[in-house]
Protein backbone atom coordinates (compact mmCIF):
# COMPACT_ATOMS: atom_id res chain seq x y z
CA UNK A 1 0.00 0.00 0.00
CA UNK A 2 0.77 3.59 -0.58
CA UNK A 3 1.75 5.40 2.92
CA UNK A 4 2.56 8.71 4.33
CA UNK A 5 4.90 8.22 7.38
CA UNK A 6 6.76 10.50 9.42
CA UNK A 7 10.07 9.04 9.95
CA UNK A 8 11.32 11.70 12.50
CA UNK A 9 10.91 15.27 13.41
CA UNK A 10 11.13 16.60 10.26
CA UNK A 11 11.74 13.88 7.65
CA UNK A 12 8.45 12.87 6.21
CA UNK A 13 7.88 10.65 3.19
CA UNK A 14 5.22 8.29 0.81
CA UNK A 15 5.77 5.25 0.24
CA UNK A 16 5.30 1.71 -1.02
CA UNK A 17 4.67 -0.42 2.71
CA UNK A 18 2.69 -4.02 3.15
CA UNK A 19 -0.46 -3.83 3.78
CA UNK A 20 -1.72 -3.95 7.62
CA UNK A 21 -2.98 -6.94 9.42
CA UNK A 22 -5.95 -6.31 11.87
CA UNK A 23 -5.16 -7.54 15.59
CA UNK A 24 -7.12 -9.28 17.91
CA UNK A 25 -10.27 -6.57 18.44
CA UNK A 26 -9.57 -4.28 15.36
CA UNK A 27 -10.74 -3.49 12.14
CA UNK A 28 -8.49 -2.91 8.90
CA UNK A 29 -10.39 -0.16 6.97
CA UNK A 30 -9.78 1.56 3.42
CA UNK A 31 -9.33 4.69 3.93
CA UNK A 32 -11.68 6.90 1.73
CA UNK A 33 -10.79 10.43 2.51
CA UNK A 34 -8.23 11.88 5.23
CA UNK A 35 -8.26 15.55 6.23
CA UNK A 36 -4.54 17.13 7.07
CA UNK A 37 -4.68 19.06 10.11
CA UNK A 38 -2.41 21.98 11.87
CA UNK A 39 -1.43 19.05 14.19
CA UNK A 40 0.06 17.40 11.22
CA UNK A 41 2.27 20.13 10.48
CA UNK A 42 3.48 20.37 14.50
CA UNK A 43 4.20 16.71 14.57
CA UNK A 44 6.37 17.18 11.23
CA UNK A 45 8.07 19.87 13.02
CA UNK A 46 8.41 18.40 16.70
CA UNK A 47 5.83 20.86 18.09
CA UNK A 48 2.79 18.32 19.49
CA UNK A 49 3.83 14.99 21.10
CA UNK A 50 4.01 12.29 18.76
CA UNK A 51 5.79 8.79 18.82
CA UNK A 52 7.64 8.63 15.05
CA UNK A 53 8.10 6.64 13.22
CA UNK A 54 4.19 6.62 12.51
CA UNK A 55 1.79 6.80 9.59
CA UNK A 56 0.01 10.41 10.19
CA UNK A 57 -3.42 11.15 9.27
CA UNK A 58 -6.04 11.33 12.56
CA UNK A 59 -9.23 12.73 10.89
CA UNK A 60 -10.21 10.18 7.94
CA UNK A 61 -13.05 7.64 7.19
CA UNK A 62 -13.21 4.63 5.37
CA UNK A 63 -14.72 1.23 4.35
CA UNK A 64 -14.17 -1.86 6.62
CA UNK A 65 -12.18 -4.35 4.54
CA UNK A 66 -11.37 -7.22 7.20
CA UNK A 67 -12.39 -7.43 10.69
CA UNK A 68 -9.19 -9.07 13.79
CA UNK A 69 -10.04 -11.80 16.22
CA UNK A 70 -13.01 -11.53 18.43
CA UNK A 71 -14.72 -8.39 16.31
CA UNK A 72 -18.46 -9.10 16.09
CA UNK A 73 -19.45 -5.37 15.79
CA UNK A 74 -18.26 -4.73 12.48
CA UNK A 75 -18.31 -6.35 8.67
CA UNK A 76 -16.32 -6.03 5.76
CA UNK A 77 -18.43 -3.34 3.67
CA UNK A 78 -18.84 -0.88 7.13
CA UNK A 79 -18.53 2.53 6.33
CA UNK A 80 -16.73 4.03 9.29
CA UNK A 81 -15.01 7.76 10.25
CA UNK A 82 -12.31 7.16 13.05
CA UNK A 83 -12.10 8.63 16.30
CA UNK A 84 -8.30 8.57 16.88
CA UNK A 85 -8.16 8.83 20.75
CA UNK A 86 -7.77 5.64 22.30
CA UNK A 87 -8.79 6.11 26.38
CA UNK A 88 -7.00 3.76 29.27
CA UNK A 89 -10.24 3.25 30.98
CA UNK A 90 -8.35 2.52 33.96
CA UNK A 91 -5.84 5.86 35.27
CA UNK A 92 -7.79 8.75 37.28
CA UNK A 93 -9.13 10.68 34.74
CA UNK A 94 -10.82 8.03 33.32
CA UNK A 95 -12.84 6.88 36.04
CA UNK A 96 -13.89 10.62 36.37
CA UNK A 97 -15.07 10.83 32.78
CA UNK A 98 -12.51 13.03 31.92
CA UNK A 99 -11.37 10.43 28.90
CA UNK A 100 -9.47 13.59 27.14
CA UNK A 101 -7.18 14.11 29.76
CA UNK A 102 -6.64 10.26 30.09
CA UNK A 103 -2.69 9.61 31.32
CA UNK A 104 -2.44 6.96 28.77
CA UNK A 105 -3.75 8.82 26.15
CA UNK A 106 -3.21 7.41 22.34
CA UNK A 107 -4.27 8.51 19.19
CA UNK A 108 -4.07 7.16 16.04
CA UNK A 109 -2.06 8.77 13.10
CA UNK A 110 -0.26 10.31 16.43
CA UNK A 111 1.08 7.57 18.68
CA UNK A 112 0.21 4.71 16.08
CA UNK A 113 -0.35 4.43 12.40
CA UNK A 114 -3.01 6.26 10.71
CA UNK A 115 -5.24 7.48 8.03
CA UNK A 116 -2.62 8.91 5.28
CA UNK A 117 -2.20 5.29 3.68
CA UNK A 118 -4.37 3.18 1.09
CA UNK A 119 -5.28 0.86 4.65
CA UNK A 120 -5.50 1.69 8.31
CA UNK A 121 -5.41 -1.07 11.46
CA UNK A 122 -6.99 0.24 14.18
CA UNK A 123 -9.49 -0.81 17.29
CA UNK A 124 -12.56 -1.58 16.13
CA UNK A 125 -14.19 0.64 19.18
CA UNK A 126 -12.81 3.71 17.58
CA UNK A 127 -14.50 2.93 14.00
CA UNK A 128 -18.11 4.56 14.45
CA UNK A 129 -20.70 3.54 12.20
CA UNK A 130 -22.35 5.95 9.43
CA UNK A 131 -25.26 6.47 8.10
CA UNK A 132 -25.78 5.12 4.38
CA UNK A 133 -26.68 8.75 3.36
CA UNK A 134 -23.53 10.35 4.65
CA UNK A 135 -21.01 10.67 2.38
CA UNK A 136 -17.48 9.45 3.29
CA UNK A 137 -15.98 12.71 2.39
CA UNK A 138 -18.17 14.79 5.03
CA UNK A 139 -17.45 12.34 7.17
CA UNK A 140 -13.90 12.45 7.22
CA UNK A 141 -14.74 16.64 9.23
CA UNK A 142 -16.35 14.31 11.71
CA UNK A 143 -13.05 14.22 13.83
CA UNK A 144 -12.75 18.03 13.80
CA UNK A 145 -16.27 18.42 14.51
CA UNK A 146 -16.15 16.79 17.63
CA UNK A 147 -13.13 18.56 18.96
CA UNK A 148 -15.25 21.83 18.05
CA UNK A 149 -18.26 20.14 20.11
CA UNK A 150 -16.30 19.59 23.07
CA UNK A 151 -15.43 23.56 22.94
CA UNK A 152 -19.25 24.50 22.39
CA UNK A 153 -20.16 22.12 25.34
CA UNK A 154 -17.28 23.86 27.79
CA UNK A 155 -18.23 28.03 26.34
CA UNK A 156 -22.16 27.05 26.47
CA UNK A 157 -23.65 29.60 24.37
CA UNK A 158 -27.07 30.52 24.95
CA UNK A 159 -29.39 31.96 22.58
CA UNK A 160 -28.84 35.83 21.91
CA UNK A 161 -25.12 35.81 22.82
CA UNK A 162 -22.43 37.26 21.11
CA UNK A 163 -19.96 34.68 19.66
CA UNK A 164 -16.93 36.04 18.61
CA UNK A 165 -14.28 33.38 16.80
CA UNK A 166 -11.05 34.28 16.16
CA UNK A 167 -9.30 32.17 13.23
CA UNK A 168 -11.22 31.21 9.83
CA UNK A 169 -9.58 28.01 9.53
CA UNK A 170 -11.62 24.55 9.40
CA UNK A 171 -11.75 24.74 13.33
CA UNK A 172 -13.19 28.44 13.47
CA UNK A 173 -15.57 27.70 10.67
CA UNK A 174 -17.18 24.85 12.29
CA UNK A 175 -17.72 26.92 15.79
CA UNK A 176 -19.05 29.58 13.64
CA UNK A 177 -21.90 26.96 12.93
CA UNK A 178 -22.46 25.26 16.54
CA UNK A 179 -22.68 28.94 18.08
CA UNK A 180 -24.87 29.65 14.98
CA UNK A 181 -27.04 26.45 15.49
CA UNK A 182 -27.18 27.52 19.35
CA UNK A 183 -28.59 30.56 18.39
CA UNK A 184 -25.87 33.18 19.11
CA UNK A 185 -24.94 35.91 17.11
CA UNK A 186 -21.60 35.26 16.00
CA UNK A 187 -18.41 37.39 14.54
CA UNK A 188 -15.92 35.84 12.64
CA UNK A 189 -12.28 37.38 12.88
CA UNK A 190 -9.88 36.58 10.10
CA UNK A 191 -7.37 38.35 7.82
CA UNK A 192 -8.87 35.83 4.76
CA UNK A 193 -11.07 37.70 2.17
CA UNK A 194 -11.67 34.07 1.35
CA UNK A 195 -12.58 32.51 4.75
CA UNK A 196 -14.91 35.65 5.43
CA UNK A 197 -16.77 34.56 2.84
CA UNK A 198 -17.16 31.15 3.30
CA UNK A 199 -18.15 32.30 7.31
CA UNK A 200 -20.96 35.26 5.51
CA UNK A 201 -22.21 32.24 3.61
CA UNK A 202 -22.69 30.24 6.53
CA UNK A 203 -24.97 33.14 8.79
CA UNK A 204 -21.98 35.27 10.38
CA UNK A 205 -20.81 38.45 10.57
CA UNK A 206 -17.00 39.34 9.59
CA UNK A 207 -14.56 41.88 10.09
CA UNK A 208 -10.65 40.99 9.24
CA UNK A 209 -8.83 42.12 12.85
CA UNK A 210 -9.47 41.83 16.39
CA UNK A 211 -9.43 45.89 16.39
CA UNK A 212 -12.22 45.96 14.32
CA UNK A 213 -14.32 43.86 16.06
CA UNK A 214 -13.57 45.97 19.69
CA UNK A 215 -15.18 48.85 17.35
CA UNK A 216 -18.35 47.29 16.27
CA UNK A 217 -18.74 45.10 19.77
CA UNK A 218 -17.18 47.70 22.21
CA UNK A 219 -18.68 45.93 25.08
CA UNK A 220 -16.87 42.65 24.20
CA UNK A 221 -17.92 39.27 23.35
CA UNK A 222 -19.81 37.17 25.68
CA UNK A 223 -17.99 34.47 24.34
CA UNK A 224 -15.12 34.13 22.60
CA UNK A 225 -13.41 30.82 20.85
CA UNK A 226 -9.74 30.97 19.91
CA UNK A 227 -9.92 28.78 16.77
CA UNK A 228 -6.17 29.85 15.17
CA UNK A 229 -3.62 28.94 17.50
CA UNK A 230 -1.33 31.58 17.31
CA UNK A 231 -0.16 33.20 19.91
CA UNK A 232 -0.90 36.57 19.30
CA UNK A 233 -4.83 36.03 19.03
CA UNK A 234 -4.61 33.76 22.43
CA UNK A 235 -3.38 36.67 23.88
CA UNK A 236 -5.80 39.34 22.47
CA UNK A 237 -8.55 36.81 23.36
CA UNK A 238 -9.26 37.57 26.93
CA UNK A 239 -9.60 41.42 26.24
CA UNK A 240 -12.13 40.61 23.28
CA UNK A 241 -14.18 39.40 25.71
CA UNK A 242 -17.15 41.27 28.10
CA UNK A 243 -16.90 41.70 31.51
CA UNK A 244 -18.35 38.32 33.19
CA UNK A 245 -17.45 37.03 29.51
CA UNK A 246 -15.99 33.28 28.74
CA UNK A 247 -13.18 32.88 26.66
CA UNK A 248 -12.39 29.09 25.14
CA UNK A 249 -8.96 28.33 23.39
CA UNK A 250 -9.42 25.58 20.91
CA UNK A 251 -6.56 26.28 18.50
CA UNK A 252 -3.15 24.51 19.21
CA UNK A 253 0.09 26.33 19.57
CA UNK A 254 3.21 24.79 19.39
CA UNK A 255 4.77 22.92 22.42
CA UNK A 256 6.49 24.79 24.29
CA UNK A 257 5.09 28.29 23.36
CA UNK A 258 4.73 30.97 25.94
CA UNK A 259 1.73 33.64 25.77
CA UNK A 260 1.59 36.78 28.23
CA UNK A 261 -1.99 37.51 29.84
CA UNK A 262 -2.91 39.95 32.44
CA UNK A 263 -4.17 38.17 35.78
CA UNK A 264 -5.44 41.35 37.10
CA UNK A 265 -7.41 42.02 34.46
CA UNK A 266 -9.23 38.73 33.75
CA UNK A 267 -9.48 38.91 37.72
CA UNK A 268 -11.58 42.36 37.92
CA UNK A 269 -13.45 41.42 34.67
CA UNK A 270 -14.26 38.03 35.93
CA UNK A 271 -13.25 36.44 32.29
CA UNK A 272 -13.75 32.56 32.76
CA UNK A 273 -10.70 31.07 30.16
CA UNK A 274 -10.93 27.87 29.72
CA UNK A 275 -8.81 24.79 27.43
CA UNK A 276 -10.98 22.69 25.37
CA UNK A 277 -8.11 19.47 24.31
CA UNK A 278 -9.63 16.49 21.97
CA UNK A 279 -13.01 14.91 21.43
CA UNK A 280 -14.50 13.20 24.45
CA UNK A 281 -17.92 11.53 23.83
CA UNK A 282 -18.38 13.70 20.69
CA UNK A 283 -17.71 11.77 17.84
CA UNK A 284 -21.42 10.25 17.54
CA UNK A 285 -22.88 13.41 17.96
CA UNK A 286 -20.80 15.00 15.29
CA UNK A 287 -21.63 12.41 12.65
CA UNK A 288 -25.30 12.76 13.40
CA UNK A 289 -24.55 16.94 12.68
CA UNK A 290 -23.40 15.92 9.41
CA UNK A 291 -25.89 13.14 8.60
CA UNK A 292 -28.38 16.12 9.31
CA UNK A 293 -27.11 18.84 7.47
CA UNK A 294 -27.40 20.82 10.60
CA UNK A 295 -23.20 21.73 9.53
CA UNK A 296 -22.22 21.83 6.12
CA UNK A 297 -18.82 20.33 5.35
CA UNK A 298 -18.49 20.36 2.16
CA UNK A 299 -18.09 24.40 1.62
CA UNK A 300 -15.01 23.51 4.08
CA UNK A 301 -13.12 21.51 1.55
CA UNK A 302 -11.12 23.48 -0.63
CA UNK A 303 -8.65 21.05 -2.09
CA UNK A 304 -8.75 17.60 -2.50
CA UNK A 305 -5.02 15.40 -3.09
CA UNK A 306 -3.52 12.53 -3.45
CA UNK A 307 -0.94 11.09 -1.21
CA UNK A 308 2.16 12.10 -3.06
CA UNK A 309 1.80 15.76 -1.96
CA UNK A 310 1.77 15.22 1.38
CA UNK A 311 5.11 16.07 1.86
CA UNK A 312 4.99 19.17 0.41
CA UNK A 313 1.73 20.41 1.70
CA UNK A 314 2.92 19.35 5.45
CA UNK A 315 5.94 20.99 5.15
CA UNK A 316 4.40 24.67 4.00
CA UNK A 317 2.10 26.62 6.01
CA UNK A 318 -1.44 26.47 5.15
CA UNK A 319 -2.26 28.94 2.32
CA UNK A 320 -5.11 32.67 3.11
CA UNK A 321 -7.36 30.25 1.29
CA UNK A 322 -6.79 27.16 2.62
CA UNK A 323 -9.51 25.44 4.77
CA UNK A 324 -9.83 21.93 4.51
CA UNK A 325 -7.71 19.92 2.35
CA UNK A 326 -8.19 16.23 1.98
CA UNK A 327 -6.03 13.42 0.74
CA UNK A 328 -8.82 11.22 -1.31
CA UNK A 329 -6.21 9.02 -3.57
Amino acid sequence: MQAGRLLEVGQFVVREEPDPVPGPGEVLVRVAAAGICGTDRHLLRGEFLGKPPVILGHEFSGIVEAVGEGVTSHKAGDRVACDPNIACGACPSCLKGRINLCENLSAVGVHRDGGFATFSAFPAHRALPLPDHLSLHDAALAEPLACCLHALDIGAPRPGDRVMVLGGGVIGLLCVQLARLAGAEVLLITRSAQRRRIAEDLGALTLATPEEAGRLWPRGADLVFECAGVAETVAQAPGLAARGGRVVIVGVLARGEKVAVEPFDLLVREVDLRMAFVNPFTQSRAIDLLASGAIKAAPLVTREVGREELPRILAEPPGPAEVKVLVTS
